[in-house]
């Protein structure tokens, strides 16, 4: 199975993002979380999106507030699939990151799921995985029956209260 790189521009991200981390977990999907800034060390960034692919990764989550340049970063210089996580910050809320994130050239695309979707982002890149993994297809089969039998067992307890 294919690696999922998790991508977080501030250890400050960790709290917004660990969902994502504990869905991975939960799908049993292997992944490697790195902290590693656009702004700050981009060749870091560089470096290690060029040579992502040879690393056995399959796809990257990037998470980062503000500026939030870093999936789209990483977009550039790779052909994985990126999603990017815009993340809650500063006085915009995550509204500038959002925007950061989703606005990307013609050619170089970046998945992009709502502000802090963590959770999200990881079922994305399982459901990305899952192309070429059937055991995977089996969990987000089960993870949607889960889902349904939640919102039955919601809708008879609100009918009994």
């Amino acid at each position: 199975m294919k690696k999922v790189a998790f991508l977080i521009g501030s250890k400050s991200d960790l709290p917004r993002i660990q969902k994502g981390l504990e869905t991975l977990v939960d799908f049993d999907v292997p992944f490697e979380l790195v902290v590693m800034s656009a702004h700050r060390v981009p060749e870091q960034v560089a470096e290690f999106s060029g040579q992502a692919r040879s690393k056995e990764f399959g796809v990257i989550i990037c998470a980062a507030g503000m500026a939030a340049h870093l999936a789209g970063a990483v977009a550039a210089r790779c052909t994985l699939p990126v999603i990017g996580i815009p993340v809650s910050s500063g006085s915009l809320l995550g509204i500038d990151a959002l925007l950061s994130t989703v606005q990307m050239p013609s050619g170089i695309p970046v998945a992009c799921v709502g502000i802090d979707a963590a959770a999200n982002a990881a079922i994305l890149a399982v459901q990305i995985l899952a192309l070429s993994d059937p055991a995977l297809v089996t969990k987000l089969e089960h993870g949607r029956e889960e889902g349904k039998q939640k919102i039955a067992q919601d809708n008879r307890d609100l009918k009994e209260s």
